[in-house]
């Protein structure tokens, strides 16, 4: 097993960088762990490719590309490896949408009809109140969830034009009363960004790229399907079969939706993006936003019965004590995340070129736990010594294998695969040479682990309750 440092030194796909103004920074050991953990979930998962980068402050700390981005041609994956982010698409329209309102051209308790004079979609709730700039940011305005074309729909992905989902709103009735109950709204993310174009008097592409993507300098984000990036473009697969296949997905050009699921980045652009965010949360000056806009813009302004919460654009909650704050992307063959944990500036950038039903969350979540464990780890003073135990141990027929990794002064331990792996790591505690005591919850010591090592002084082994586990060749 490689030290960590060589190994990441070594890697063409993986980087790692010291953070250097974060409030607090987990350990490179917390970095680790979300290394191998990801690479054991991504594998058993069976996921075609996956890029990730972790964020801490105003540092992009880890990032890495597993898999293939594409499959027929051997891509790998990589960090600057291009995905559709579909759906996060809507927090630049969002930030737009703020930028109308900074600049007094939109009030958010506007009738969207005030700014879209053609705006001809028929009320179920005659009586009902106006459709507000507000509730379309919320998903709260009762719109339905898309326009009236099939485009979603295998194999075409056929997405109309600006004015033929215009024109088509004259056919389609709104389903719930305006500000009655969350419903998320392709359509109404769409329509705001209409309303951009018709305040800023600009094509809403130009306007983001004007406004907010070149201001920013991210130079892989896109408000569009880049078709001319060759193999940095990542090609998408359908859901997995019950034979364990995939179906190859094209690529597809949303048109009028792209205001709402027509963006293109990579995790690194996505880093830089989540890096503003957390530098203008506390600013005392403008930068794109005014800092007052998007702190109000990630606290929630609608939460519906179901305990769905959102904010501006964001979807926000509390996980551990702690605010989040993102979004998701899901297009065909394509699924990403942004997972900002606000209070202690660590953000999880995730995208893949699988369109699974379950969502990336089940990675982002654990990797933000991980790292959140890990912000306090003190050094350890013989990092050298810990290394000789680090790697997988062959743990079949019960688990399909037990990793070991150092963990600040101490080891820890887990079983892959593992969903929640911050809930499962087991730190152990030196206890004599070679020998150590898993700690519990509590603090108490239990079970000792002894180390086996050959000849040569290698550790070859571990022993619990007498049963041996034998360490795998690298």
């Amino acid at each position: 097993m490689k030290p960590f440092a060589a190994l990441m030194a070594l890697s063409l796909t993986a980087t790692l960088v010291g953070a250097q103004t974060a409030p607090a920074t987990p350990s490179r050991d917390a970095l680790r762990w979300v290394d191998r953990w990801l690479q054991a979930q991504v594998e058993f998962d069976q996921v075609p490719g996956l890029s990730a980068a972790v964020v801490i402050g105003q540092d992009t700390v880890w990032s890495r590309g597993f898999g293939f981005s594409d499959h027929a041609r051997r891509v790998p994956a990589r960090a600057d490896t291009l995905y559709s982010i579909c759906s996060i698409s809507k927090l630049f329209t969002s930030i737009a949408v703020m930028q109308q309102w900074e600049a007094g051209r939109l009030h958010l308790d506007d009738d969207i009809a005030l700014h879209i004079t053609d705006f001809g979609l028929k009320r179920s709730d005659a009586a009902g109140g106006p459709i507000t700039i507000e509730a379309l940011l919320t998903h709260s305005a009762g719109l339905p969830r898309e326009g009236a074309q099939a485009y979603w729909t295998a194999p075409d992905f056929r997405f109309p034009s600006r004015e033929r989902l215009l024109q088509d709103l004259k056919g389609q009735t709104s389903f719930m009363n305006a500000g009655e109950r969350y419903q998320y709204s392709n359509l109404g993310m769409a329509l705001l960004g209409e309303v951009v174009e018709r305040r800023s008097g600009q094509p809403y592409a130009a306007y983001v790229q004007q406004h907010i993507l070149g201001p920013l300098a991210l130079k892989d984000t896109r408000p569009f399907m880049p078709r001319d990036q060759g193999d940095r473009l990542a090609q998408g697969f359908g859901a997995r079969k019950r034979d364990g296949s995939r179906d190859p997905v094209p690529s597809f050009d949303t048109q009028g939706l792209a205001a709402a699921a027509g963006f293109t980045s990579s995790v690194l652009d996505l880093s830089r993006f989540a890096a503003w965010q957390f530098r203008l949360r506390k600013a005392s000056q403008s930068e794109v936003l005014k800092p007052s806009t998007l702190r109000g813009m990630q606290r929630q302004h609608f939460v519906d019965a179901d305990g769905t919460a959102v904010g501006l654009g964001f979807f926000v909650s509390k996980d551990g004590g702690k605010n989040v704050a993102g979004h998701s992307g899901w297009c065909p063959g394509q699924r990403s995340t942004l997972s900002l944990q606000l209070d202690d500036e660590i953000a999880v950038v995730l995208a893949t070129n699988a369109s699974d039903t379950e969502s990336l969350s089940r990675y982002s979540r654990p990797i933000r736990q991980l790292l959140q464990k890990g912000l306090t780890l003190p050094a350890a003073k013989d990092a050298a010594a810990l290394e000789a135990y680090a790697g997988e141990y062959e743990s079949q027929p019960w688990t399909s294998a037990t990793l070991v990794l150092p963990w600040g002064e101490d080891l820890a331990t887990m079983d892959l695969p593992e969903r929640d792996p911050a809930g499962a790591l087991t730190v152990l505690k030196a206890s004599g040479k070679d020998r150590f005591r898993a700690v519990r919850a509590d603090g108490s010591l239990a079970e000792e682990w002894q180390f086996v090592r050959d000849a040569q002084g290698r550790v070859i082994a571990f022993e619990v309750w007498h049963q041996r586990v034998p360490k795998r060749v690298p």
